[in-house]
């Protein structure tokens, strides 16, 4: 009897594990047919200087204020450069989940931006995956900062600098993102000491998860031909610290400005040689609209 009673018992505990691998088997089938889209590539809008792929939901309003301090090796005269401070302060908004608008004002030679950006491609998984994001962006800028020589021989147009990137990012881990930004800079006119109107440059920049809210990020933009004999690629490394619904990015760059125009074609101080700016961005993000 015990002997019958053995094998009925394997028996059966023989086809309820078939049956559980048959329905794994069946749910990862399924799973494969559902797309599913990676989110949270990176935390916040911005890698560090440049922008990254991520935008804001529909009608979120982000409060963006960023500080970058002067020279480092200025010392202890210059308090190590907080005694000067370049500031911008800017609005980035939703007009729907993957199209953003956003304007800002720069102390740096009292300069006005504004953008537009569109969320193209989404990193996926499962049916139709898609490797990686795409994003586009395109900026203007204007130099309002008065200067005689400047003035006298360019009108409001001839002011205007346009960025146009295309930041490409992937998601390989929770812990692990990284970007490409092909980058494009126009000046409508150049002074005497700039060598061309159009620059092309290839932004690269990563992001480590260290904890849940730390991470750190690196950024590097390449000139192929520089705007003047005097400048230098845009190096910047930092942490970001989520706290909620801020993000609070402290970081040391070698560039002074905060707009595309500025650290990727005039950023004139050499990071090997020290002349390195502490900076910050701090966000904050308000929902003006119902959510979803």
């Amino acid at each position: 009897m015990r002997k019958y009673f053995l094998i009925i018992f394997s028996i059966v505990l023989f086809s309820n594990a078939q049956a559980q691998d048959d329905l794994l088997e069946m749910l990862d089938e399924e799973s494969d047919k559902i797309k599913t889209y990676v989110d949270a590539t990176f935390k916040g809008t911005r890698l560090i200087n440049g922008h990254s792929i991520e935008t804001r939901k529909k009608h979120n309003l982000d409060l963006l204020i960023s500080h970058r301090f002067g020279e480092i090796s200025g010392g202890g005269y210059q308090f190590f450069g907080l005694d000067q401070s370049n500031v911008r302060i800017g609005f980035d908004y939703g007009l729907t989940d993957d199209f953003n608008i956003g304007i800002g004002r720069n102390s740096y030679e009292k300069t006005y931006d504004s953008y537009l950006k569109y969320r193209l491609i989404k990193q996926s998984q499962g049916a139709g995956a898609m490797p990686f994001s795409v994003t586009l962006f395109s900026s203007v800028a204007v130099k309002t900062l008065k200067d005689i020589d400047y003035e006298e021989v360019m009108d409001f147009t001839d002011k205007m600098v346009f960025t146009h990137q295309v930041l490409i990012a992937r998601k390989f881990s929770p812990a692990l993102s990284l970007q490409v930004m092909p980058s494009f800079v126009h000046y409508n006119a150049i002074t005497e000491t700039q060598l061309r109107n159009d620059i092309f440059s290839l932004g690269a920049g990563g992001r480590i998860k260290l904890t849940k809210r730390l991470s750190l990020n690196a950024e590097y933009y390449y000139q192929f031909e520089p705007l003047t004999e005097d400048t230098y690629n845009s190096i910047a490394i930092g942490i970001d610290i989520e706290t909620g619904g801020h993000v609070f990015q402290l970081h040391f760059t070698n560039s002074q400005a905060m707009i595309e125009k500025g650290f990727i074609t005039e950023t004139n101080n050499n990071f090997f040689d020290g002349d390195i700016h502490f900076g910050f961005n701090i966000s904050r993000t308000f929902q003006l609209g119902n959510k979803k």
